[in-house]
């Protein structure tokens, strides 16, 4: 099993990373390189918080090994010293305890994790401070070929570079200046990584602030069906505010488009940037401009004012935002009202005496096998209105419990003697018995809540419309690419964090012990004993009061004060956005009634009489071979009659008034009335297309007029 369980999960981790890209990104759309690099940056991270256990488990058998390599070098003790080696037991590993001294399964030979940390360290650090930066501005860029988007991601860059290099020189000329210290490659590289480190724990505090206290508060408001659907509302109020303006902005924009399109006709030389343009645009939009242009009107320089390509590079750029956000709050706001739906039927299902879950529109997919045999209604009634609300409690409970225990070992890990952290007790209690499973599990569930504590947060936060992870494939290439930076920024400090909570980092638990092949790649960070000894020990206290903010909703406040709608249970704006939500939902629902019994009367109308389109082409064709059959016979008749009398040319099948009655009821279909139709019907009519209506007999073209002729 030796390197095994290391195979294993890198495997499983790439999945992981790719099952959330997945999620969040789209592979269809959006550029190679982008969805590359963005899942490199997402599997690097998630593979070291996965393969940290590992190394914290290898770690204590070597230091195991050290243990018994030293008791059997120690001399035969005379009688004489006896009461001296009694005195000495406590710090001296007893026989029973060296036997216990077994190989751990997940054992990784040595050798490969200082290799493998190595590498997984500096290619992520690569990516967030060189090439995801470079990224962003390429994948933003409104350039129409590879090398105008370099050229723009150079320019946006250099500031952001050259900060890094101003700050990286500060240090190294601290660093010179100091006489006590001697300049290596050894000790230029431990700068490097301390001044990362340091930028990456002064944002982890804030993240883990946040998410130690909302993670728990968010499962206990979840088993609040009536808080849930309030604030379903008051999402529903926001999110259609920004999807009208989203539509307004992609109105504006496509009416730009149009201009620019019109004046630069066919044979101009920036044409071929136009087209770019539209094949970024919807559908529709192209469809309407391209009826509107004529392609045999020549451009004539002197007459016409044209766009520069600079400013078509800008249009570009436009174009491209503005149809990400308009998609994007298109289909959340259908995922929203979804939610809506389902949070009204969970309130009206509660009632129920049947105990069968009863939903307002049937599911918009199929139901599988799953649905029909294991989670039927029954077995839905009881997990929505009573099983999960009681699990949702029950899981906060626990994690507020963890949260408490993290709090507590972040403002006493540095505490040796005794031991105050409460992880390191643990891990210390197991390292006795050489429990290497109980070890392993308690570091990954330990990490894991850490790492779910501070990368939802980055899930969840929003700033402004230009960092926003929306799932379902509406995260747009910036995003992507700005969580793969947060990402890799967060983690290696978040490690070092989480060894320190458990007394595996001698920089601070200032203990003569083996340490992790984790922390011999960060290096020795007496190099800058200040940080080392002063804000690596005493910043991450500040979580107690950044826990007491978010507790008292202080930043939910603060931002509602500065008119960025916050939900607020006392506030009179959030009861109107509330209410506004809840007939915004109710209207969406009878929109959607509609649209169901309309499609219920069409298709019990089908079963009845049958599709009236495919009868009547049935018709035509059998009356025309009627109409052919009925001549010939009368043709053949005359000529080998002779006079046997005047016979009629065609032939019916039953008298006029019964035929008439009959191709009335196969011609008829109910009509319903609904405003997207109608909508669809007077923007049909404005761009100079007709659609036929319902009845059969309108929908015909006018083309058709002459065909019995």
């Amino acid at each position: 099993m030796s390197g095994a369980a290391l195979g294993i999960e890198i495997v499983v981790v790439f999945f992981l990373a790719l099952f959330l890209l997945h999620r969040y990104g789209d592979f269809r759309k959006q550029q190679r390189m982008v969805l590359f690099s963005t899942l490199l940056a997402w599997y690097l991270c998630f593979l070291i918080v996965f393969i940290l256990p590992l190394d914290v488990s290898t770690t204590i058998y070597k230091q195991c090994k050290i243990d018994h390599e030293e008791h059997s070098a120690v001399p035969t003790i005379s009688p004489s010293a006896v009461n001296h080696t009694t005195a000495n037991l406590n710090s001296t590993p007893t026989k029973s305890v060296v036997e216990r001294c077994y190989k751990p399964w997940s054992y990784i030979p040595d050798g490969i994790m200082p290799v493998f940390w190595r590498v997984v360290y500096w290619t992520s650090q690569c990516l967030t401070w060189l090439l995801l930066p470079f990224m962003q501005s390429y994948a933003r860029s409104g350039g129409f070929s590879i090398t105008g988007k370099v050229k723009t991601a150079l320019i946006e860059n250099a500031i952001y570079y050259g900060t890094y290099l101003l700050i990286f020189g500060s240090l190294l000329i601290y660093v010179a200046v100091n006489p006590n210290w001697h300049l290596s490659w050894y000790e230029l590289q431990t700068i490097g990584i301390t001044a990362a480190n340091t930028w990456g724990l002064f944002l982890l505090v804030l993240l883990l602030g946040y998410g130690l206290v909302e993670i728990p508060r968010s499962y206990w408001n979840g088993s609040r069906h009536g808080h849930l659907l309030i604030k379903t509302y008051f999402k529903a109020s926001k999110l259609m505010t920004e999807k009208a303006d989203a539509e307004e902005n992609l109105e504006d924009v496509m009416e730009e488009v149009r201009k620019v399109s019109e004046s630069i006709k066919y044979n101009h030389p920036l044409r071929k940037c136009i087209d770019t343009i539209l094949r970024k645009c919807p559908g529709d939009y192209q469809d309407k401009m391209g009826r509107n242009m004529d392609d045999y009107e020549d451009f004539d320089d002197k007459q016409n004012t044209y766009p520069s390509e600079k400013s078509l590079v800008k249009l570009h750029k436009q174009v491209i935002y503005a149809v990400q956000r308009h998609n994007r709050t298109r289909v959340q706001w259908q995922m929203l009202l979804q939610q809506a739906i389902h949070l009204e039927d969970v309130a009206k299902n509660e009632t129920s005496s049947a105990h069968q879950f009863v939903h307002s529109f049937p599911p918009l997919e199929p139901s599988g096998w799953f649905s029909r045999y294991v989670y039927t209604a029954t077995v839905e009634w009881y997990w929505e209105c009573l099983l999960k609300c009681w699990f949702y409690r029950l899981l906060s409970v626990m994690l507020t419990l963890f949260s408490v225990a993290v709090v507590w070992s972040e403002c006493t890990f540095f505490s040796t003697r005794p031991v105050l952290s409460l992880f390191a007790v643990s891990i210390q209690l197991a390292e006795r018995d050489y429990n290497y499973l109980y070890i392993e599990m308690a570091c990954f569930i330990t990490i894991f809540f850490l790492c779910i504590c501070v990368y939802s947060t980055v899930f969840r936060i929003r700033v402004f419309n230009y960092y926003y992870l929306a799932s379902h494939h509406q995260t747009d290439a910036y995003s992507l690419q700005f969580s793969g930076m947060l990402f890799c920024r967060l983690t290696p400090p978040l490690c070092l964090n989480f060894l320190g909570l458990i007394h595996m980092d001698s920089a601070i638990s200032h203990q003569q012990k083996e340490q992790t092949a984790y922390t011999s790649i960060m290096g020795s960070m007496h190099v800058l004993s200040f940080i080392a000894n002063g804000f690596y020990i005493y910043y991450p206290m500040l979580i107690v009061i950044l826990c007491i903010a978010t507790y008292f909703s202080l930043g939910t406040r603060c931002l509602n004060l500065l008119g960025f709608q916050q939900f607020l249970g006392d506030c009179e704006m959030t009861s109107d956005l509330i209410d506004e939500g809840k007939e915004l939902i109710r209207r969406e629902k009878r929109k959607r009634q509609r649209i169901e019994d309309g499609e219920s009367r069409r298709r019990e109308w089908k079963e009845r009489y049958g599709n009236p389109r495919e009868d009547f082409a049935a018709r035509n064709r059998g009356s025309h071979e009627m109409k052919e059959t009925s001549y010939s016979d009368t043709v053949t008749s005359s000529g080998g009659g002779g006079g046997g009398g005047r016979q009629a040319k065609y032939s019916r099948s039953g008298g006029r008034p019964e035929r008439d009655r009959i191709e009335l009821l196969q011609d008829a279909e109910p009509l319903d009335f609904s405003a997207d139709n109608l909508a669809d019907d007077a923007l049909d009519s404005d761009s100079g297309r007709h659609t036929g209506g319902r009845y059969l007999s309108m929908s015909s073209s006018r083309s058709r007029i002459f065909d019995d002729v």
